[in-house]
């Protein structure tokens, strides 16, 4: 059903699939001449509906220049090697640079009939130069071929997300030490736990964005091994330089088994995995954004670039970037899903199968770019409501664990500190005042421990400032942590 979502989505495609339709039963299955480059081992033409149905070009043609890369790459080390002489080789590399030339011009004719970007190129560049055209494929197959483009691909792509995604994580360094001092309530539980600096709790944001630029940095090594020269599963028994091919593509080292380079999925599925746990965090982060946002909370405001309105309530401002970049992580998990089920039994080597592994990957780094891009927009035009956040940071007795701390270090245990903390909480709850409202004298009805100093532990301000070891939320300590992350940062560019 995948498949046939597609073909409506194009145009040509829509049009020979509804005609396929629309023809009686016994015609549906009437042959087509192809003329495809494969096409001498069979007795009869594709059907017109297998044709379409097992068409990848609709997608997988946008790994065109990676497709180009790669074979002029093989041209040249065929040259080197003998197989190709100059004059071929030369001709071969200008016809994939002018192939290159009309694809990104939009000049490019692709047909179904030579299924996918491999044969449309190869096909477009026989028809070019002649014979020449033909002896490109030498010493390889569609299999190393395809396995080749995606790496090239998503070695492109994870270049695009990590910049994106160091967008963003300065976007939250900027804004974090803007709102290094403003108070905020943090929350266990979505209950009022203890106060904390909104800057501090951007920081967080930082540190799951931080983990995520590192696992893409090691997913590409992974990536960035060469399957060229695999052949359909076997090698090949022409004099191949594999480390010549790999040095002009810039990959690492060729592959070592031939088997698994044609049949190796595992850097798509880790790259999904790695796009997963990106969108699972940029969820979390729309989830607080969205609530934050909300009347309920009015912690800080979204632009309106950032936002819509309702078509019968006028006062209404949706947050919906953070709302759909929330739902786009249910998609890209889904994607991580679709690739580990594709590949969970499939016997060695390469199947059919692995043509439905392009789309969900396609997709994904797509959805990755385009939410990160949002974010890395939005973030630094985001506003903080310090009052808002203030007040609430005084509601929830959030400085009850400061005063459980002060008696521990006047000499008590801390689960007897823990009791006496609750009894005051519960004068508080039924007075309806904070530990910083009662009076010393209320205080000390439950401790003598307690002196005038304990009103020094009990404000926001004083229990933000405690905290102010590696990885506390004390202000000077969250400048230290920003300082930190932008001399990482920089050495990383």
């Amino acid at each position: 059903m995948g498949r046939i979502n597609n073909f409506q989505n194009n145009e040509s495609l829509r049009i020979a699939y509804n005609e396929l339709f629309t023809i009686s039963a016994p015609k549906l299955m009437t042959n087509v001449n192809s003329e495809k480059l494969s096409s001498a081992r069979f007795a009869e033409a594709t059907d017109a509906f297998v044709e379409i149905f097992t068409a990848s070009v609709d997608f997988d043609k946008r790994m065109a220049q990676q497709d180009i890369q790669g074979s002029i790459a093989h041209a040249t080390m065929l040259g080197k090697i003998g197989i190709l002489t100059e004059s071929e080789r030369d001709a071969i590399i200008d016809g994939l640079q002018q192939i290159g030339i009309e694809i990104e011009q939009g000049q490019f004719n692709w047909s179904v009939k030579q299924e996918d970007v491999h044969m449309n190129i190869e096909a477009r560049l026989t028809d070019m130069i002649g014979i020449a055209g033909k002896k490109l494929h030498t010493g390889r197959s569609r299999n190393d071929q395809v396995a080749t483009d995606i790496r090239l691909y998503l070695r492109d792509e994870i270049k695009r997300i990590r910049a994106e995604l160091t967008r963003l994580q300065n976007a939250l360094l900027n804004l974090a030490e803007c709102e290094a001092d403003t108070i905020m309530p943090g929350f266990t539980h979505l209950q009022v736990a203890q106060p904390i600096t909104f800057g501090h709790h951007l920081m967080a944001w930082f540190e799951m964005l931080k983990r995520d630029n590192e696992r893409l940095a090691d997913c590409l090594k992974r990536i960035n091994i060469m399957p060229l020269g695999a052949a359909a599963l076997a090698g090949t028994s022409y004099p191949i330089d594999r480390h010549m091919t790999a040095q002009l593509l810039q990959f690492a080292e060729p592959s070592a088994n031939s088997l698994d380079s044609v049949s190796d999925r595992d850097f798509a599925i880790e790259f999904c995995a790695a796009g997963s746990l990106i969108m699972m965090h940029l969820s979390r982060f729309s989830e607080e954004l969205v609530l934050w946002s909300s009347a309920q909370f009015d912690f800080i405001d979204i632009p309106d670039a950032f936002c819509t309105g309702s078509s019968i309530m006028p006062q209404k401002k949706n947050p919906d970037v953070p709302e759909l970049v929330r739902g786009k992580s249910g998609r890209v998990t889904g994607h991580l899903m679709s690739l580990l089920m594709l590949m969970k039994s499939q016997p060695l080597a390469y199947n059919k199968d692995n043509q439905e592994d392009k789309e969900p990957l396609f997709d994904t780094a797509d959805t990755l770019i385009n939410c990160l891009r949002a974010f890395a927009d939005m973030v630094p035009r985001l506003s903080a409501k310090k009052d808002n956040m203030y007040r609430a940071a005084k509601q929830g007795f959030a400085t009850a664990t400061d005063l459980a701390d002060y008696l521990v270090r006047k000499g008590l245990a801390f689960r007897d500190a823990h009791e006496i903390v609750g009894r005051a909480v519960r004068l508080g709850v039924e007075t309806e005042r904070d530990l910083s409202e009662l009076t010393l004298t209320e205080l000390q009805q439950f401790s003598d421990c307690i002196d005038e100093d304990v009103f020094n532990v009990l404000t926001l301000e004083g229990s933000v400032a405690a905290r102010k070891h590696i990885g506390g939320t004390a202000p000077d300590t969250v400048r230290e942590a920003i300082s930190k992350a932008r001399a990482e940062l920089s050495g990383n560019a």
